[in-house]
């Protein structure tokens, strides 16, 4: 086809709202073109690349032995209260009623409507394994739209859906779609990882990621120097190989007025950051009986959020108290909570778990203890992963 027949837009400036270089590009070169928020048109020559990409995903899901089926995008209400996923999906789940009052909803995903047919379908175990997938169009209603068509509300997702009689089985087709989807980025001439990841509101006991490797993007990868391990910043597993010391020092209860931050408390008094702790209070699950735990992680660590929403103790989603509900149910306010005499449940990231003579706030506003040790001042809680690996850290 000639170019004069061909219609290719190309823009001279980069857009405000691309914020990354593949964003910039498509959009500068005419692949894609912004509608709305989120939402993209795939222009004449961005859609010939689309679908030589989907031709290639197509050739290696057919070759993997799996099947392709096209299923609604819109679908009933019904399946998804079933699930119970209608109330857990959150927001991001668009829901509509037509004019009948029937409520539906336009599909983020379809493991619902899959399984409706699987269900419907497969009489016997003599069909089974059977996998199938599509590639069709998804809608997802989220908060902060960015990086063009990497997260876009709507967008074209293939998804494959696997039925078997045995764990076995499953394992082995498992491993049947990790090589395919490994063919499929060679194909693309990607430089990619594959990776441990948390299977999010999808579900699962095991999840593994394909992640293109570059300096931008919205995913961030710990990947070890010793070994071939590698995993989704909100998967990997922060080991602790401290041992706990022998007390040195008497706890004592220390005034601490406009004190209300780890950093504040670390210039004023001189305190080691790694001795000291932040005491998170967040809404608990029904699995306990308490309305609010408290979740313990070192002064220079960060909470993973996704690790702490998976504890069965911890209401999901991860939901932060307020400062109100912290004073209510405290008696201080969020710069003063600490271990000790804390009238809630509370668990311990592992490096807190083998701290001595470390700091934390009193439970008594603008006061906070120094010097605390476990199992001397206060019983050493439950412990857990919960903190975001950095860099440095051991890898498993």
């Amino acid at each position: 086809m000639r170019t004069s027949n061909f219609h290719i837009s190309i823009l001279k400036e980069t857009p405000a709202d691309a914020e990354i270089i593949s964003h910039q590009l498509m959009v500068r070169a005419g692949l894609i073109t912004r509608l709305s928020s989120g939402l993209y048109t795939w222009m004449p020559l961005g859609l010939r690349v689309l679908r030589k990409v989907e031709q290639i995903v197509r050739e290696e899901m057919n070759h993997a032995g799996a099947m392709e089926l096209l299923m609604p995008t819109v679908q009933p209400a019904e399946l998804w209260e079933e699930s119970g996923r209608w109330a857990d999906f959150g927001p991001q789940l668009l829901k509509m009623t037509d004019r009948h009052e029937r409520r539906f909803c336009f599909g983020p995903t379809h493991e619902e409507v899959i399984t409706d047919i699987a269900r419907r379908e497969l009489k016997s175990y003599k069909q089974l394994p059977v996998n199938f997938y599509q590639i069709q169009t998804k809608f997802r209603d989220e908060i902060r739209p960015r990086f063009g068509v990497m997260r876009a509300r709507e967008f074209i997702m293939k998804d494959a859906y696997s039925f078997h009689a045995s764990e076995d089985s499953l394992k082995e087709t498992f491993w049947v779609m990790h090589k395919a989807y490994s063919a499929i980025f060679t194909r693309l001439g990607l430089n990619f990882r594959a990776v441990e990841a948390d299977s999010g509101a999808i579900g699962g006991t095991g999840s593994i990621e394909f992640h293109v490797l570059a300096d931008s993007g919205e995913d961030a990868l710990a990947c070890s120097t010793k070994s071939d391990y590698a995993a989704n910043i909100e998967k990997a597993e922060a080991i602790c190989l401290d041992q706990r010391r022998e007390p040195r020092s008497e706890m004592q209860l220390i005034d601490t007025p406009d004190t209300r931050t780890i950093q504040a408390l670390v210039e004023r008094f001189q305190l080691p950051i790694e001795k000291t702790i932040k005491t998170l209070i967040v809404k608990a699950s029904d699995e306990i009986d308490a309305d609010y735990i408290a979740l313990l992680v070192r002064g220079d660590h960060e909470l993973n959020e996704v690790k702490a929403e998976n504890l069965q103790e911890v209401a999901a989603p991860l939901t932060f108290a307020s400062e109100e509900e912290i004073r209510r149910v405290i008696g201080a306010s969020p710069g003063s909570l600490g271990p000790v005499n804390l009238p809630i449940p509370c668990i311990a990231d592992r490096s807190v778990a083998v701290l001595s003579d470390f700091g934390a706030g009193a439970n008594i506003e603008a006061k906070h203890y120094f010097n605390i040790n476990w199992d001397r001042d206060v019983p050493l809680p439950p412990t857990a992963d919960l903190r975001k690996v950095k860099a440095g850290d051991p890898s498993p």
